[in-house]
């Protein structure tokens, strides 16, 4: 059976973001179809720079080459989302698109919030639009968060909206299948407390944590890519697809990396926009929840696309103070990720509030 990413120019926005960056590999690598090119579209050109010149140094098998004529296989497109010429134009040479481009800082988000809106919700309709006026388009796929669910903070609340418009645009057109990812914290990305705690250990500490009964869902960037090919692959119109995962309260993640050090922890208190415990599934949500393949899927809310399903694995909702991981279990979770190598021991962090 051909697979949706074979023979495909397939756009992905912020590629070369930490998730951006780890999906063109997956691609690259052939492991889901083979395709014709990948266009990495972002605004900054020192990162795709620095990723070029990473990429063309890896010219070994044992390196992940992925194929010898890679630099024709993938392109670097200079561009901002909020722009829709320039997005149209990128579209308009696709087949598959994978929507990562984002302002994802909560705290950035609460005090530019007009800046949130214009990429978040700005951005997905002028990729919805062109997508729209696209034939040849025939997957989008948009990136989300578990802020988006019962958003409490701008970040959150501007996500919410990007799924909605992706929702919204599979009506009045029938060439394009348009779906969301929604997943939690993916551990070694860019900005996620995980790098910050190892450089903050690095540093002698301290290390910071906001409350220390906040949990979050603790997700690595295989899994999150694994969620996309598992949207593209099978997702319909308008589905959210929501993988399941493992969740651990910070205190523990910040002591499992510590592990023997003499390190401080101190709490800072929340931040914010922050919650407290996330959210994946909303209780309202659970009732037109289905679950496929070690993921839930959210159908979507408008009755033109809604399927005849018969949901029923959630009764409530899908929260990170509920499969909260911890010991050798946590230390798995983290050592699997492949980005530290976690300290044995109990850890003796000595913990003091801030000031």
């Amino acid at each position: 059976m051909k697979h949706p990413l074979d023979d495909a120019v397939v756009l992905v926005t912020g590629g070369t973001g930490s998730l951006g960056q780890a999906f063109i590999r997956r691609v690259l690598r052939g492991e889901r179809g083979y395709p014709r090119r990948v266009i990495a579209f972002s605004r900054d050109e020192a990162k795709q720079y620095a990723m070029k010149t990473a990429w063309r140094h890896l010219h070994a098998a044992t390196d992940e080459i992925y194929y010898s004529n890679f630099e024709e296989l993938i392109q670097f497109w200079i561009g901002d989302i909020r722009d829709y010429e320039t997005v149209r134009r990128a579209v308009s040479e696709s087949d598959v698109v994978i929507h990562a481009a984002a302002m994802k800082q909560v705290p950035t988000c609460e005090y530019f919030p007009g800046q949130a809106v214009a990429t978040n919700v700005l951005g997905a309709e002028n990729i919805v639009r062109a997508a729209r006026a696209t034939p040849r388009t025939h997957t989008v796929i948009a990136i989300s968060t578990d802020k988006a669910c019962k958003p409490i903070n701008v970040m959150g609340m501007t996500k919410a909206i990007q799924e909605r418009v992706v929702v919204e645009g599979n009506l009045h057109q029938d060439h394009s299948r348009m779906a969301a990812v929604r997943y939690g914290n993916v551990l070694s990305s860019r900005g996620s407390v995980i790098p910050l705690f190892l450089d903050q250990i690095a540093h002698g500490g301290p290390v910071t944590i906001t409350l220390p009964e906040m949990t979050r869902f603790l997700l690595s960037l295989d899994r999150a890519v694994d969620t996309i090919f598992e949207a593209i692959e099978k997702a319909d119109r308008g589905d959210v697809v929501v993988p399941q995962i493992a969740s651990a309260r910070v205190e523990h993640v910040a002591a499992t990396l510590i592990g023997d050090r003499e390190i401080d922890v101190v709490h800072t208190g929340i931040r914010p926009g922050e919650k407290i415990h996330e959210i994946l599934v909303s209780e309202e949500e659970a009732y037109r929840t289905i679950e496929r393949d070690g993921h839930y899927v959210i159908r979507p809310l408008l009755p033109e696309l809604h399927p005849n399903d018969t949901p029923g694995p959630l009764t409530g909702e899908y929260s990170s103070a509920d499969a909260v991981v911890v010991g050798e279990e946590l230390k798995q979770l983290l050592g699997e990720a492949e980005f530290v190598d976690v300290a044995m021991g109990a850890g003796r962090a000595r913990v003091s509030p801030l000031g």
